[in-house]
């Protein structure tokens, strides 16, 4: 399965940093940029959430909140969001039910080799919890910057 722009977002409630849960029925009335990553304090995993980290202040003033999802368990997660003071939720998909009902869950391939991997993509959901906008094979550099266009483009 995967998401499809003007239908209503798969459900999402998952166990979080700091022994919280994330629900978007919860986030409802707020836009969210739900995004997915493969494997948290990784190169480009921390490159991109260190770029929504520096521009936090700018989401939270167009009204969105940042969830990244990965399957890492929650452990990995407090010291990844620890080490370097991400300031919005990390939600652990351990099962990978989530990154299936979003399409996320791809074969993928390194130097030969393939494998079962979350292909790294951002997702935007408006206040009534409908899909506007989806970024698929996201890299890295300046895509916090259109996500946050985006956003704004929203209100």
């Amino acid at each position: 399965m995967s998401v499809t722009i003007g239908e209503p977002a798969p459900e999402v409630t998952l166990p979080t940093d700091g022994g919280g849960q994330v629900s978007l029925p919860d986030l409802k009335g707020k836009t969210v940029v739900l995004y997915f990553y493969p494997k948290a304090d990784t190169s480009g995993c921390t490159k991109q959430a260190v770029a929504f980290q520096e521009a936090i202040a700018d989401f939270e003033a167009a009204g969105a909140v940042i969830v990244g999802v990965s399957k890492d368990p929650v452990a990995k997660l407090d010291k990844f969001k620890a080490k370097y003071e991400l300031p919005f939720t990390l939600a652990s998909d351990a099962e990978g039910d989530v990154c299936e009902r979003y399409g996320v869950w791809k074969e993928k391939s390194m130097y030969g080799k393939t494998y079962m991997g979350i292909e790294r993509t951002t997702v935007l959901i408006d206040g009534t919890g409908v899909v506007r906008q989806v970024w698929p094979k996201v890299k890295v550099p300046g895509h916090a910057a259109k996500v946050l266009d985006a956003v704004r483009g929203l209100a």
